[in-house]
């Protein structure tokens, strides 16, 4: 905290002699959760979990005409995981962005640092604000405005260990390394499209002559997102295609990627409180009768993935990777009055690749059915509260792929209070002289 004092007190005195713009905020999240077959299916002898979790930031941002800079300091925790006598939280205080950014031209600037990285629905980069963590990179990028209605991003990241004199193995289980170029335009004020190139490098090992070296393979993930919004009507819809090449299960050989992504969503406002939608995925998977040499499962990589295929995480949230990919199809449906907030979600889920009963016969595509549903309700401006609840009925297929029962009453849910205040933002003129 002494920490936090000095950087507040720093900057403070910073811009009264220099800044144009200071701003200072916090947030604090804390969210009890109840989980019995959250993620995968619960077993008849698995009992429910029941903890609170709890994120603490505190944010300063810094602006001038030629430059912005960001500091989002966090710390994240479960109550009672450490002794209330403790003098150190578990995981301590990071920083969860911290980000410089020059504008050289009002169409040219150049960012670098810590930062959230976020395109579109989120479905391939996002920032996962859901996870109490949530997702940050370390990365370079390009912003460049081509026109009044469009927008270049170049990025590029490369992850290392640690300063060393000479190069050793990447041993964080993430990127070694990344670049991408995003596109966005607008046709009109109803038509929008979005194109994305990502190319991102994974670390593995390779096994010569009883000599292991870790190499570095790639894959490219190409495509583009499609808006339309007109009166009460809105539709989009995506297709991603990925190529190139992905270690295997055991990280000393790589395996070919052809895989593909589609989606289509339409949502119309029937009145001014009702909003009805209906939707569907398509993300590509591997049948396990297939060639294991071949990959043809999409990955959404670094996406915000617990927005999609349903609140209870059992696809593409730290899982399903590698797997027989999905057909989700939904229909939400939602209701917002005043300060109050609800929605329903119903999602239908199949496999999009073979999946095998012990006996080596083909099983049902269906998995199974997710209920969604979510109450809001904004007590001041700066403070909310939502509760959720969702059930999962499975099917003996989601059994075959995930394990546990789909008799136990497989269920989740929450309640969470979020404050976000702004301590003060204040607007400094230059100095004179």
């Amino acid at each position: 905290m002494k920490k936090i004092f000095f950087i507040a007190i720093t900057l403070f005195a910073f811009s009264q002699a220099f800044s144009q713009e200071l701003k200072m905020s916090a947030e604090l999240k804390p969210r009890f959760e109840a989980r019995h077959g959250f993620g995968t299916l619960a077993s008849p002898e698995d009992d429910p979990a029941l903890f609170v979790s709890q994120r603490t930031r505190l944010r300063f941002d810094f602006a001038t005409e030629k430059y912005q800079f960001l500091v989002d300091v966090q710390n994240v925790g479960v109550w009672g995981d450490v002794s209330t006598l403790s003098k150190s939280d578990k995981n301590g205080t990071s920083f969860h962005q911290a980000w410089g950014m020059y504008h050289f031209s009002p169409k040219f600037a150049m960012k670098l640092g810590r930062q959230e990285i976020s395109y579109d629905d989120q479905r391939i980069l996002g920032a996962v604000d859901w996870a109490q963590q949530a997702r940050s990179h370390d990365a370079l990028l390009f912003k460049i405005k081509p026109g009044e209605k469009s927008q270049l991003d170049l990025g590029f990241a490369l992850n290392a260990n640690g300063e060393t004199n000479f190069g050793e193995d990447y041993l964080v289980n993430q990127y070694k390394s990344l670049q991408y170029a995003w596109f966005h335009t607008n046709f009109s004020g109803n038509l929008g499209l979005s194109l994305l190139f990502l190319n991102n490098g994974m670390p593995y090992d390779k096994t010569e002559n009883n000599n292991t070296k870790q190499k570095t393979t790639y894959s490219q993930t190409i495509g583009g997102r499609v808006t339309y919004k007109k009166d009460r009507l809105s539709l989009d819809g995506a297709t991603y295609f990925q190529g190139g090449s992905t270690p295997n299960a055991a990280k000393d050989m790589t395996v070919d990627l052809s895989a593909y992504y589609l989606s289509a969503n339409a949502n119309f406002k029937l009145t001014d409180i009702f909003n009805l939608g209906a939707g569907f995925e398509l993300l590509s998977g591997n049948d396990q009768d297939g060639d294991a040499d071949k990959n043809n499962a999409f990955n959404p990589f670094y996406g915000t993935n617990h927005k999609f295929n349903g609140w209870m995480d059992y696809f593409y949230v730290g899982n399903h990777a590698n797997n027989v990919g999905l057909f989700d199809v939904y229909v939400p449906f939602g209701v917002t009055k005043d300060k109050v907030g609800l929605k329903l979600i119903p999602h239908f889920f199949s496999a999009n690749g073979t999946i095998l009963k012990p006996g080596f016969e083909k099983a049902d595509s269906y998995l199974g059915t997710e209920i969604d549903f979510q109450f809001s309700y904004k007590l001041v401006k700066d403070v909310m509260i939502i509760a959720g609840y969702s059930q999962m009925f499975a099917t003996e297929s989601m059994e075959i792929i995930k394990g546990g029962s789909k008799d136990e009453v497989n269920n989740w849910g929450w309640i969470m209070v979020t404050f976000k205040p702004t301590f003060f933002k204040k607007k400094f003129d230059e100095p004179k002289g």
